[in-house]
C-alpha cells in the first residue's frame, strides 16, 4: 500500500485514517522513526511489545506437549 501526505511547514506529516486505525495509533501515541538508507519508515511505539507481538507467530504445537506425547509412544512400545 502506497500512499502520500505534504510535510507542512512546521514539519508536520498526516498519517491516512485507514492507518492510524490499522495500527492503534491515536492522538498522544508515541511514533519512532526509522532509517533505513534513503526510507524512513514511521513505527508506532508500543507500551509493552511481547502483548503486541503475540499471535503474530502461526500456532505451532508446544514443545512441551510433542515431548509427552513422544514419552507416551515409548512407554507404549515397552
Amino acid at each position: 500500500m502506497e500512499k502520500a501526505s505534504k510535510v507542512t511547514v512546521k514539519g508536520q506529516v498526516l498519517i491516512p485514517g485507514d492507518i492510524r486505525k490499522r495500527h492503534h495509533i491515536d492522538p498522544g501515541s508515541e511514533v519512532r522513526f526509522v532509517e533505513y538508507g534513503n526510507v524512513v519508515c514511521i513505527v508506532p511505539v508500543v507500551a509493552d511489545p511481547v502483548t503486541a507481538a503475540w499471535g503474530m507467530l502461526p500456532p505451532w504445537p508446544s514443545l512441551a506437549e510433542e515431548l509427552l506425547e513422544e514419552r507416551k509412544r515409548d512407554r507404549a512400545r515397552e
